[in-house]
């Protein structure tokens, strides 16, 4: 569904100012997410730290002319563009999204709660999607801002809507009520999300309940009194005439799975669901009930929660066979989740070969040749080199819309594909997987992985994003910011960091050696590389690369002066490291003379910045020093500003001194290990997410008598029965010697398991006594959500630092976004 340009303006009470007026399909509110739809509406949103008008002029270079913005900003410069001007961009967006809802008269559920509006959105389309065309949110849109975009996808065809609404503060709920207008509402629970911006839980609970307004049906957790009582007395009118429904809990005996019985008026039946922890029984329940009120046939309910499958809502980047790279979208298929993993694999394959697997889109409510008509329009936007398809549709529509440069090869079902595929050998690529669950591309993506032991490090690359975007939020307005990604991106893989560093709109990037950088730019990352210390024989690939050395004394700077000169290279970007302490690398002030001499008026440089490295930025008690190298850096910057004819940046704070010593940030700041969401500064640390989480599994379970004894040099000795879990990490991975007896520990289902014994190259034995239920092939928690970084470091008596780097190559990584 599409409204004319002329239309929005009047829904949304704009001026406008259009030099055509075009039907417009899709909404955009950020800037970096939009890549070939010439039919979208660019909304300038506003927040407290970006301004999405800074964007229109990047946008409208790209080739969108299509805007939304405020009174304030001046389109006189983008003449063939189409403008609608309103006093409040995201209001506009609000009321838009309001409008379009009020043209369909389909049930609408509403999803509200303190966590599971995901996973019950996602498991209810699972069970109703055989049966209704339903539009759901994306992934958790469920904001201000997501739950419009949500609304706006609702289109002719959707039988059934299911949409998210969180709240993170007072006074929101009013809005997405008005943009949502429910049915049915459901409220999975009330727990601790955004405490901070509310009085207590009783006034959240209040602003929650809000969004069932004008709903006929409400869904809750009867057994959670208080919940119960605030509904109950909030909207007595909706359990005047409500129809009894008793589940009964009975959790099996068998490793995984649970049963309901349930009682209604009319009848009684069993559910068994494959899943039996708490969360998920508690969740399943909210959907059985659900479907109840949807009146779902109850044998269509037995069918849909006996097949509920896991929520994926990530994508996973793995490494494949012949340094290929996997992108895992094996779970679903319909148009916005495609668009999104295009996007992904756009980001993140720079200049390599970019391949799709693709299934059949079901259940969409599109005629085929429309529908796969849209999808070629995307895949020909994403620049692919080859399009391979699984499924009898895609095979017949899809060839003929598809761009003659892609490739395509076409099977009918995932076995010729397997077989095709087991003697076809892709190289050097990026290969997303995207597919709907009942065509099994879950298979393709075990063919192509490479096969490597399962301790596996997990980076979270939404965590990154959300971590930068919490250190931007800390500096002043003009102040840049550098993200160090040496060292393999501290452990975590520099081209899939600095890829999401790129598209974050970091400003810098920083490295220690030339063989990083290149590796940057081979990935396709174009920001500025700042290269902390490069040697006379890469000078040749300082240059090919455009990478941006460090000058940190005379003979490096006059080498590479002379190297410029032999080139014919003139205003190169390099960058000044001064001494302030830290005696490590860096220019004495005494010799800054030298540097003088270079910067003649014939001079191959051109200064960049001029910086210096704090030595405690982040103890309080060493402030004074930080202070005195603060001011030798400020006064070698004065000294250089003498020397040159035009200005450069300073820089000196690191992670630590952007929020502890604020009055140093300068004109960029560097952000290392903070972006990885570790920080000594407490109320830091609360608002970073854990990127890395690093894991491993059992491998063996060995049942002890008193007095036998554990690993090399027997150092444990059972002093009664215990139980030992082999667990498949050693210090060749990169857990420390020095966490072995007793020392370190590791989480085992949620509890910590002491290191019996030494470590081994590849093995650690782990004290299971007294942890219930583990088996051999359980998962094995080294360090993540549930144990620290920073604990496991302290315990080996290192830095976060070490840990990270130290973590082999032979550890599968993988990549995913939320």
């Amino acid at each position: 569904m599409a409204y004319l340009l002329s239309q929005i303006g009047e829904i949304v009470g704009g001026q406008t100012k259009l030099v055509t007026d075009i039907a417009i399909h899709h909404l955009l509110v950020d800037s970096r997410k939009w890549w070939y739809q010439q039919d979208a509406l660019f909304f300038a949103l506003k927040t407290n730290n970006r301004d999405g008008h800074f964007y229109i002029a990047e946008l409208y270079k790209q080739g969108l002319k299509n805007f939304v913005t405020e009174h304030y900003f001046d389109t006189t410069n983008f003449p063939d563009a189409n403008f609608i001007i309103v006093k409040n961009t995201l209001e506009a967006l609000q009321q838009l999204a309001a409008w379009h809802r009020r043209q369909f008269h389909i049930p609408v559920i509403a999803i509200t709660g303190s966590n599971g509006k995901t996973i019950v959105k996602e498991w209810l389309f699972q069970c109703l999607q055989s049966t209704f065309n339903v539009v759901r949110s994306p992934k958790s849109y469920n904001s201000q801002i997501g739950v419009p975009l949500s609304i706006w996808q609702m289109n002719s065809s959707h039988q059934l809507a299911i949409i998210e609404a969180g709240i993170s503060q007072p006074g929101e709920m009013e809005n997405l009520e008005e943009i949502i207008l429910p049915d049915i509402g459901i409220l999975t629970n009330l727990g601790q999300a955004h405490d901070e911006y509310f009085l207590n839980q009783e006034q959240k609970l209040t602003e929650k309940l809000k969004l069932f307004e004008k709903v006929q049906q409400l869904i809750y957790n009867e057994s959670d009194d208080v919940i119960s009582e605030a509904v109950l007395n909030t909207y007595p009118h909706l359990f005047a005439n409500k129809p009894t429904v008793e589940i009964a809990i009975v959790t099996t005996q068998q490793r995984i799975g649970t049963s309901f019985r349930i009682q209604t008026a009319n009848e009684n039946f069993e559910v068994n669901i494959p899943f039996s922890d708490e969360v998920s029984i508690k969740n399943a329940a909210i959907c059985i009930k659900t479907l109840l009120v949807l009146n779902y046939p109850v044998s269509a309910i037995i069918k849909g929660m006996a097949e509920l499958q896991p929520v994926q809502m990530r994508l996973q980047m793995l490494q494949g066979i012949n340094h290929c790279t996997i992108i895992n979208d094996a779970y679903n298929a319909d148009l916005q989740s495609l668009e999104m993993a295009l996007a992904f694999l756009k980001q993140h394959s720079g200049n390599s070969t970019r391949i799709v697997i693709l299934s059949d889109m079901m259940q969409t409510g599109i005629a085929p040749d429309q529908l796969y008509n849209r999808v070629a329009l995307m895949l020909n936007a994403a620049h692919l080199n080859k399009v391979i398809t699984v499924g009898k549709e895609s095979l017949r529509y899809l060839p003929q819309f598809l761009q003659q440069h892609i490739a395509i090869e076409s099977f009918e079902n995932i076995e010729e594909c397997k077989a095709h595929l087991k003697s076809h050998q892709f190289k050097d690529a990026f290969i997303l997987v995207k597919g709907a669950r009942q065509f099994m591309l879950e298979h393709i993506v075990k063919l192509l992985e490479q096969k490597t032991h399962q301790t596996i490090l997990q980076i979270n690359l939404q965590a990154i994003a959300d971590n930068l975007k919490t250190y931007k939020n800390l500096l002043q307005p003009a102040t840049k910011i550098m993200v160090m990604v040496k060292a393999f991106a501290y452990g975590s893989g520099i081209a899939e960091v600095a890829g999401v560093l790129q598209f974050n709109k970091a400003d810098y990037l920083g490295v220690a050696y030339v063989d990083e950088g290149i590796a940057l730019r081979k990935a396709g990352i174009h920001l500025p590389v700042m290269v902390m210390n490069t040697e006379p024989d890469t000078f040749s690939q300082v240059t090919e690369y455009g990478l941006e050395p460090v000058l940190y004394n005379q003979s490096i700077g006059q080498q590479f002066y002379s190297f410029l000169e032999q080139q014919g290279v003139s205003n190169y970007p390099v960058h000044i490291e001064i001494e302030t302490g830290m005696n490590r690398l860096g220019w004495n002030f005494a010799d800054l003379h030298y540097l003088h001499e270079m910067l003649n008026v014939n001079t191959p440089f051109k200064i960049q910045s001029v910086f210096s490295h704090l030595a405690s930025g982040e103890d309080k008690n060493e402030n004074a020093f930080s202070l005195m190298q603060y001011q030798r850096l400020m006064e070698a910057a004065k000294a250089i500003e003498t020397m040159v004819p035009y200005g450069f940046m300073k820089h000196i704070a690191n992670s630590a001194a952007m929020t502890g010593i604020p009055d140093m940030q300068l004109d960029m700041t560097r952000l290392g290990i903070g972006l990885y969401g570790i920080s000594y500064n407490k109320n830091i640390a609360e608002k970073l997410r854990t990127v890395a989480t690093l894991t491993t599994n059992v491998a063996q379970i060995k049942y002890l008598e008193a007095g036998e004894t554990v690993g090399y040099n027997r150092a444990y000795m059972a002093d009664k029965k215990a139980v030992i879990a082999v667990v498949r990490i050693g210090y060749a991975d990169g857990f420390p010697r020095s966490l072995g007896n007793g020392i370190g520990f590791m989480m085992v289902k949620g509890k910590k398991a002491f290191v019996a014994g030494k470590v081994c190259m590849d093995m650690t034995m782990l004290d299971i006594t007294g942890i219930a239920d583990v088996v051999e092939g359980d998962p094995v928690e080294v360090f993540g959500s549930e144990l620290k970084i920073e604990i496991l470091a302290e315990a080996a008596g290192t830095i976060p630092y070490e840990i990270m780097t130290g973590i082999s190559q032979r550890v599968k990584r993988i990549y995913f976004e939320e």
